[in-house]
């Protein structure tokens, strides 16, 4: 079994159990593009709450799909959101480990988005050892694919079917509790080559 996201932003942690559970992910860059959604933010736990980090997209006044969005470098947001990164996740115990697998991309330019969150889903994947199948070609025909395209959605996330929060280390758990949606990189930050495991847990 496959399943259908939208290509997302260091994607909320739902969306990597569920791909633990699949052989492969269809990325579908044809829809229309939506603000406010996980396409463009990801949300990571800091010292006084979650924060969620934006990227600027180029407006163009009419629908566009999600492959032809171009990114802002408008109001430095990579240097903002590498800042925030560090500042979250600097004391977490894997930091050191996998920051530069993460800096370059704060540094680097990218036009599109979609190439952009592709290229860190390649990473994230690589660092936790998922090795599944990726297609940005959606075939609806295919008989043997589930719809997780909900994930994208901040009003839809936590409807999203086959996916149990189970708690894990974070650094801010002790003052503000434990965020069970929050986007990939908490969860490698905090937990390592064990991610994967936690990984396995949620998609029971």
């Amino acid at each position: 079994m496959e399943i259908l996201s939208h290509p997302l932003y260091l994607a909320p942690v739902p969306l990597y159990a569920r791909l633990f559970a699949a052989d492969g992910i269809v990325f579908d860059g044809d829809s229309p593009f939506t603000k406010q959604t996980f396409r463009n933010r990801a949300v990571i736990a800091t010292e006084n709450g979650t924060q969620a980090l934006t990227i600027p997209i180029v407006h163009t006044g009419g629908k566009q799909a999600m492959r032809d969005i171009r990114i802002s470098e408008h109001g430095n947001w990579r240097h903002l959101h590498w800042n925030a990164i560090v500042s979250a996740y600097r004391k977490s115990p894997f930091f050191d480990y996998y920051a530069d697998d993460f800096a370059h991309f704060y540094e680097e330019r990218d036009g599109f988005l979609m190439d952009f969150n592709l290229r860190l889903h390649a990473v994230v994947c690589e660092l936790l050892g998922l090795e599944r199948t990726t297609e940005t070609a959606v075939e609806m025909a295919k008989k043997d694919i589930e719809d997780l395209r909900c994930i994208a959605e901040p009003a839809t996330l936590t409807q999203a079917k086959g996916f149990s929060p189970q708690p894990y280390y974070q650094v801010f758990a002790t003052r503000n509790g434990f965020q069970p949606y929050l986007s990939i990189a908490d969860l490698l930050f905090n937990m390592g080559p064990e991610a994967l495991i936690t990984l396995r847990d949620c998609a029971r």
